[in-house]
């Protein structure tokens, strides 16, 4: 199937073998461990969500639909499709009435989160959220080392709009302004403890 963004440029798929070994060898490493950080995500959201803690959903992204192929008259193959619109960020929803919209990532890299993960518009959508009151933050996994972070966008945006002589950011500034996240059972991740110090 090939999707096209909105000025027609054709979508090149993310090579996955790679990640797919990195999850081996974490899964070895850490025993049944390995799910990716937006398994982790929607898994911890349907237990806020079933225990009434507040409705975050991940963002479908719009696509427009251009070839089908049917193959069978039972089934339709989706052939050609373009986004509709550049994507903002990953989740979003309300939490004690404030609204919350966030992204995540993970990265191989040991030693920095690279700006690369983050496009422009998404993180000037992080800046839109702040200036309208609103909890907007970064959830990065250090993939290789198991290590998950809440990061406020306040300071992912000054390094990435702010400072000049870096395209990443360093994995020290995330472990001293960020916040770790230990991996649980229900929730898997409970970023909301996070929220609650930080906001409320």
């Amino acid at each position: 199937m090939t999707f096209r963004y909105p000025g027609g440029k054709k979508y090149v798929y993310p090579s996955v073998s790679s990640y797919n070994k990195n999850l081996k060898s974490v899964n070895k490493k850490f025993g049944n461990r390995g799910m990716s950080l937006e398994e982790d995500l929607n898994e911890t959201n349907k237990y806020y969500q079933s225990t009434g803690r507040c409705i975050i959903h991940k963002k479908p992204t719009p696509i427009q639909i251009v070839n089908v192929d049917y193959p069978k008259r039972s089934a339709a193959k989706i052939t050609e499709a373009y986004f509709m619109q550049p994507s903002t960020t990953d989740y979003n929803g309300v939490y004690r009435g404030r609204y919350i919209d966030f992204e995540a990532k993970e990265t191989r890299n040991k030693t920095s989160f690279p700006f690369s993960n983050i496009h422009v518009h998404q993180a000037e959508h992080m800046k839109s959220i702040i200036k309208h009151d609103g909890i907007t933050f970064v959830i990065i996994r250090f993939s290789l080392l198991n290590e998950t972070y809440f990061y406020d966008a306040s300071y992912f945006i000054w390094w990435y709009f702010e400072q000049k002589k870096r395209k990443s950011i360093p994995k020290s500034d995330i472990e001293k302004n960020g916040h770790f996240i230990s991996e649980g059972y229900a929730p898997r991740l409970d970023y909301l403890t996070v929220i609650d110090e930080i906001y409320f």
